[in-house]
């Protein structure tokens, strides 16, 4: 599939430029949303949990939440029954950003998918999807076994 990883990395690369403008009245960097949003669902989550949801290296999860806990987004503490364990809660600044992270994410959604029917949209997104889960398989394991392909 030549050039397909070419135009997800350059989807992704503007959906950044779009989520940093937009985020910025809130005081956050287009890459800080994800932990956001995953704080607010999940409080109290692990900052190595964090890290392996949205699949990044664990230090470059703790230098993002320094920066929000400096911003007053997040707090983190030992977890009680392993002090090994840093758990990250969600402030109030960070519950009331959650709802704008949200729409923001949406409306990029809408807009890079505009010119797609609906039709299209239901097939492509559980390809995404798809996809999503085996990379994430590679993430995880670092196995790069190819999956079995129908047809």
């Amino acid at each position: 599939m030549p050039g397909f990883m070419k135009n997800i990395n350059q989807i992704a690369r503007c959906a950044e430029q779009y989520r940093a403008q937009r985020l910025a009245e809130l005081g956050l960097t287009g890459c800080q949303y994800s932990c956001i949003l995953h704080v607010c669902r999940q409080p109290g989550i692990s900052q190595d949990g964090l890290a392996r949801q949205i699949c990044v290296h664990k230090s470059s999860v703790a230098r993002q939440l320094a920066q929000l806990e400096k911003n007053g987004f997040v707090r983190r503490e030992p977890d009680e029954k392993d002090r090994r364990i840093t758990a990250v809660y969600p402030t109030t600044r960070a519950e009331e950003a959650y709802p704008v992270v949200c729409r923001v994410l949406g409306e990029w959604s809408r807009y890079v998918t505009g010119g797609l029917s609906e039709e299209d949209k239901a097939r492509l997104i559980p390809m995404l999807e798809s996809m999503c889960r085996q990379a994430e398989t590679y993430w995880e394991t670092g196995v790069d076994v190819l999956p079995e392909v129908e047809g």
